[in-house]
């Protein structure tokens, strides 16, 4: 087992358990006094867990869809029914839907309760885990609404890995190609466990010089700008890892286009993202103009069309961008 620590600002900070069987540590990192235990998860999770005190599943459904309003509303109406109380904790069991939809409910519930995540994919393992991004979607985008709320603890289990389908295994390397620019260099040369280790005390780092989103974090979403897009404007079967892999060899590109970098290292992106086995053009169908209308309303774009781009001293929030080069720019993935 590889224990990490998140730190916080203020001395604050929480645990991360990464290895097999991490979700059996439930109880060992429970916050101290609590009584009741509420389980978020979702029907096709085969995860349980024993929290070691009195606790009830609540189900939310399959998939993407369960990112709404709504069902914030019905868990937290749950919640109530129950007689859930500050002094009770709610437990995440599951992915990135889990986690995003159980740490905001937990947010949001009497103003705030304990949230610990046993995270089951590697997507939430390397990242919807880690840093206490809760949100939901919007129609009109992902992740409009949510909150930040920091974990208790979070417990990656490696084993649940084992059974999990090809299609989620590939939504997580997306996140993980990402991470080969975020300063993992040696990610390639490590057991498929230390890599898990490795991007969680990357985002870790990043997390603790900017936890309110202010600033520095922000190169979190390197390659998701295209990514959200493709994700927000249609029904291209794609997993969320896989329209990310499309938007790092695009921003490597906008990244060439701006004279940022060189031919070699967008090939470097490529080479990164055809080695996890992932897409690196638009889907058939992508229309340039929803990609743009997407693009402008992503949460960065707050001084003209924002992109996380790669440069000479990393990766970089870059504002203002030419309209007409990120469109153009398209075609380099078509």
């Amino acid at each position: 087992m590889i224990r990490l620590e998140v730190a916080l600002p203020e001395g604050r900070s929480y645990p991360v358990l990464v290895g097999p069987q991490a979700a059996e540590e439930l109880a060992s990192v429970l916050p101290s006094g609590v009584q009741r235990v509420a389980i978020v998860t979702q029907p096709d999770i085969p995860v349980t867990v024993d929290p070691g005190v009195d606790h009830r599943i609540f189900p939310i459904p399959n998939g993407e869809t369960a990112k709404t309003l709504s069902t914030i509303e019905e868990l937290c109406r749950a919640f109530a029914t129950w007689g859930l109380t500050r002094g009770d904790a709610v437990v995440g069991v599951g992915g990135g839907v889990v986690t995003d939809v159980a740490g905001f409910a937990a947010a949001s519930y009497h103003r705030g309760l304990p949230v610990v995540h046993v995270a089951t994919t590697l997507l939430a393992q390397i990242d919807a885990a880690i840093g206490g991004k809760t949100g939901v979607n919007l129609p009109e985008g992902k992740n409009l609404v949510g909150a930040f709320w920091q974990p208790a603890a979070v417990l990656c289990d490696t084993s649940t890995l084992d059974t999990l389908p090809a299609r989620e295994m590939r939504c997580g390397l997306g996140e993980m190609a990402k991470y080969h620019f975020l300063g993992g260099d040696d990610l390639a040369d490590l057991a498929f466990d230390q890599r898990v280790a490795r991007c969680v005390e990357i985002k870790a780092d990043i997390v603790a010089a900017d936890e309110r989103d202010a600033g520095r974090r922000a190169v979190l979403n390197y390659g998701h700008t295209l990514g959200h897009a493709i994700e927000t404007t249609g029904h291209y079967d794609l997993r969320h890892g896989e329209a990310v892999a499309i938007g790092l060899v695009y921003a490597a590109e906008l990244g060439r286009a701006l004279e940022r970098i060189d031919s070699d290292r967008v090939a470097e992106h490529r080479k990164i993202v055809d080695g996890y086995g992932l897409p690196s053009s638009l889907p058939e169908g992508a229309q340039a103009d929803d990609l743009m209308a997407a693009i402008a309303r992503d949460k960065k774009a707050v001084d003209g069309l924002t992109f996380a781009l790669d440069g000479p001293t990393g990766i970089e929030v870059v504002a203002s961008i030419d309209p007409g080069l990120v469109r153009d720019t398209l075609e380099a993935v078509r």
